[in-house]
């Protein structure tokens, strides 16, 4: 696995907006049309880390892949769990999603014969700037989520004084 094939970038990408966008999702107060937009992002983006996981290494099954798939579980159950009106549920599920995948970054990033410590040694720059990038892109999807969910509320007011 010392190549940097397109589907390793893509699971990298999508795993760096998780972990990226995840804070944000967990400690923002407010839990309205922004936080559901961006809830709807990161699950996207944690199907693809979990799904691109199964073709990153095809000659074996190991504990990531079985985390691969408990997450998947568990985000079904946070889905579920909100949609019947249970937020701890929803909450403990996603909240222990976000956990399993910075244990996996963990795994990826200290373990020296991983692709992140041998891209952080040859390729500084390249993993930095890629960083910047995908936080860039957190940022202006949080800023667009969040200004869509003011939009909303201002309308939702106008109607009420009217």
């Amino acid at each position: 696995m010392d190549a940097l094939t397109p589907v390793i970038t893509l699971h990298a990408l999508a795993a760096i907006y998780v972990l990226l966008l995840g804070p944000l999702q967990i400690l923002r107060r407010r839990r309205d049309l922004a936080h559901r937009l961006l809830g709807a992002s990161w699950v996207g983006a944690m199907l693809t880390v979990c799904i691109s996981s199964f073709w990153i290494v095809p000659d074996g099954f190991s504990w990531l892949h079985g985390l691969s798939i408990w997450t998947l579980v568990c985000m079904v159950a946070a889905i579920v769990g909100i949609r019947a009106g249970n937020v701890a549920i929803h909450r403990g599920f996603m909240v222990g999603s976000y956990l399993g995948t910075l244990a996996a970054f963990a795994f990826a990033a200290l373990v020296p014969a991983r692709l992140i410590p041998q891209l952080l040694r040859s390729e500084p720059l390249i993993v930095l700037t890629t960083v910047l990038a995908v936080a860039a892109v957190v940022a202006v999807v949080h800023l667009g989520a969040v200004n869509a969910a003011a939009r909303q509320t201002r309308r939702e007011s106008g109607r009420a004084a009217a």
